[in-house]
Formats: C-alpha cells, sequence, structure tokens
C-alpha cells in the first residue's frame, strides 16, 4: 500500500495538471477565437491523441525492457518535456505558438499516462487492485480539487503562476516514483518479453469486448451529463450559472469521497458487483434527477450520483485488466483509455442532438438510457471466463 500511494502521487500530478488546464487554457484561447465551438475542438486535442497513440504506446510499454523497467523509460522521457510545455502555455505570443505549445503538452502527456497507470497492476496484487485503484483516484481527485481551488488563486495572482506551479509537481512526482518505484524488484511478472507482438485481436476477447462495450456506454452517459448538465440547471430548473455548477460539484466530490471505500467493497465482494450496483444505482439516480423541484433534492441525488459513479470507475479498471495476462497490462490500459476518450469525443454532440430535438428535458432519460444498455453488457461478462473466473 506504501508503493501505491506513491503511484498515486503520480496520478495526483497527471490530475492536477488535466483540471488545470481544462479549467484554465480555455481563457487563452479565448483572447484569439471568437467561436466556442471551435474552442471546445482544440479543448478535446487529447481526446483524439488518447484514440490512436495511447493505446500504441500502451502495448509498446509492455514490450520495453531497459535496466529502468518497461513504462519508467516512458515516464522519464514523456513527465519532463510534459513539464516543459506547460510551462511554456501561459507565455504564448500568438494563437499559433499557443496551440503548438498545447499540442505538445498533449503529446508528451500521452507518452506517460498509459505507463504510470500499467504501474499498478505491475506492482499490485490482484485481489488489491480495486483498493489501489481507490486511493489512485483519491489522490487524482485531490488534485482536481487543489487544482480549482488554490490554482484559481494563483492565476487570479499571476496567469503562469498556476502552471509554473504544476510544471514543478510533475518534475517531483517522477522523482517519487523513479527513486520508490524499482519495476525490476517491485513488480510481481517482471519478465524479459520474448514472445511475438502482441496483438489486439488476441487480446480483444469475449469479455473484453463486452465490457469495453460496457465502459463505452456508461461513459457516454457520464461524459455528456457533466458536459451538458450547467447548461440543463440554467435551462430546465432556473438555476444561476453559479449554481448550476456548484450543484454538479457535489457529484466530484462525493466521487473522491467515495473512491477508497468502493476499491474495498470491490476487494471484499467482487469488481463485478460493485460495478453492476453502481449502474444500477445510477440509473435511478437519473430517472429521479427527471423529477427534481428543488436544489436541495438535486444536490442530495447528485451527491448520491457521485457515490454509485466511484462503485463503477473504481472496479473498472481493475477489471478490463483482470480479462487478460499479465504481458498485456499496458496494451489493456491503452484500450481502456482509446474507450473512455471515443466516449468524450461523441457524447455531448449525440447528447446535443437529442437535446436539440426533445429539449433539455431528454437528459437525464438519456444517460439513464445508456446506463440501461450499459448493464445488460455488465450481465453478459460471464464470471466462467477463465482469466476472471473468480469474480464474485
Amino acid at each position: 500500500m506504501k508503493k501505491t500511494w506513491l503511484l498515486g502521487f503520480g496520478f495526483f500530478s497527471i490530475s492536477i495538471g488535466w483540471s488545470l488546464y481544462n479549467g484554465f487554457v480555455p481563457f487563452f484561447l479565448e483572447n484569439y477565437l471568437a467561436s466556442t465551438a471551435l474552442i471546445g475542438f482544440l479543448m478535446t486535442i487529447d481526446n483524439y491523441i488518447a484514440l490512436f497513440l495511447q493505446p500504441y504506446i500502451g502495448q509498446r510499454s509492455d514490450r520495453t525492457n531497459t535496466t529502468y523497467g518497461r513504462r519508467m523509460p516512458y515516464l522519464l522521457v514523456g513527465i519532463p518535456l510534459a513539464a516543459l510545455f506547460f510551462a511554456l502555455i501561459p507565455f504564448h505570443n500568438s494563437l499559433l505558438t499557443l496551440i503548438i505549445f498545447m499540442l505538445c503538452m498533449n503529446l508528451s502527456m500521452a507518452i506517460f499516462r498509459s505507463p504510470t497507470i500499467a504501474l499498478m497492476p505491475d506492482i499490485t496484487p490482484e485481489y488489491q487492485r480495486t483498493k489501489a485503484n481507490g486511493i489512485i483516484n483519491f489522490m487524482g481527485g485531490v488534485g482536481a480539487i487543489l487544482a480549482f481551488s488554490v490554482g484559481s488563486y494563483l492565476f487570479s495572482v499571476n496567469e503562469s503562476t498556476p502552471f509554473l506551479a504544476v510544471s514543478v509537481i510533475f518534475l517531483v512526482a517522477l522523482w517519487v516514483l523513479y527513486k520508490n518505484i524499482i519495476e525490476r524488484r517491485d513488480a510481481l511478472f517482471y519478465s524479459v518479453t520474448t514472445a511475438p507482438k502482441l496483438s489486439y485481436k488476441s487480446e480483444l476477447n469475449r469479455p473484453t469486448i463486452i465490457l469495453l462495450a460496457a465502459i463505452f456506454f456508461w461513459f457516454i452517459a457520464i461524459q455528456g451529463m457533466e458536459a451538458l448538465f450547467t447548461l440543463y440547471g440554467v435551462s430546465e430548473l432556473g438555476l444561476t450559472k453559479t449554481a448550476s455548477a456548484f450543484s454538479l460539484a457535489f457529484f466530484s466530490l462525493s466521487f473522491v469521497l467515495s473512491a477508497i471505500p468502493s476499491g474495498l467493497l470491490g476487494a471484499k465482494y467482487g469488481k463485478k458487483r460493485m460495478i453492476i450496483i453502481g449502474i444500477m444505482g445510477l440509473i435511478f439516480v437519473f430517472l429521479l434527477l427527471t423529477t427534481v423541484q428543488t436544489v436541495l433534492f438535486l444536490r442530495i441525488l447528485l451527491f448520491a450520483g457521485g457515490v454509485f459513479w466511484a462503485c463503477i470507475n473504481i472496479n473498472a479498471y481493475p477489471y478490463i485488466v483482470s480479462t487478460g495476462s499479465e504481458h498485456s497490462y499496458g496494451t489493456r490500459t491503452g484500450l481502456y483509455y482509446l474507450v473512455s476518450s471515443l466516449s468524450a469525443i461523441i457524447s455531448p454532440p449525440i447528447l446535443g442532438v437529442f437535446i436539440d430535438l426533445f429539449g433539455f428535458g431528454i437528459l437525464f432519460y438519456a444517460a439513464a438510457g445508456s446506463m440501461v444498455v450499459a448493464l445488460v453488457c455488465m450481465l453478459k461478462v460471464k464470471k466462467s471466463d477463465k482469466h476472471i473466473g473468480f469474480e464474485r
């Protein structure tokens, strides 16, 4: 668990970086662009990169063998580059240089994101992975909270200060991981990979495909809901923009608070069982949200929704890596991010079309419908599969 907390510091740096990036880079773009749609497109560059680069990097790290290990070389290259370009973003002097710094930062983050996450199953026994994932996501949530609280204050003082601070955090996180996690000593199954290159065809067994489909549909619901909720609160519930955004914070806060307990419950009662409980709970919450009349009830439901989302999200990644061998953790990490990134790209436009056709009242019905499809997929993941037969 000590090494899990240390690895969580790596995820903390990733999360605080992305949160600060998503929160404040749009203000820089707004100085040059009048189109919100174009700003939104530029802010999703990371998802497009993840579609193509993250699966490749993840698979590549499975087959890497150096004196530093399999994953660490990608951290040693990617993190310093990300820190450099992240620090340069507020010092842009034109739209072109801003986009160049953004693109280089996103490419650098893609180099080490999958290998960093793949370190968790590398050094953690299977029965402890949900606990570890809970700790890692808790650290990530703390990073996001700090980005929006302390980061907002620093941004008000000087626009470059939070970016420079996060760049330092990147480098400190790299030093902590490099000094404390030695793959050849700490990895459970570390060995030189001499087998032929892993193929996605062989990795995409039936349980994996069905589970990836479930992941896709529950991210469709969550990504779309989070992207459009503030508009829903203003248009459908009559809230102010501030009250609507603050209400959504209850969802994020409860997720952070529930991250570690969800991991503990997943270890005790089984990952699949907790995921199914989370999906069913969110379906119920989404349907209840269509009946909301008061802000208090809205925030209570969103808080409950964050708890159920933690049951799903904390147990999902350990579950997807359990459907393959120990030599494919990086590959499966890349596939996980590919599916979640694809849903992040297409979910807001799809739900936006439904809203254009039927009004904002359709938002949570559509989210619940997507969760129902995810539930059907999860129920089809057979527990008798050889890799996940121990699941309860």
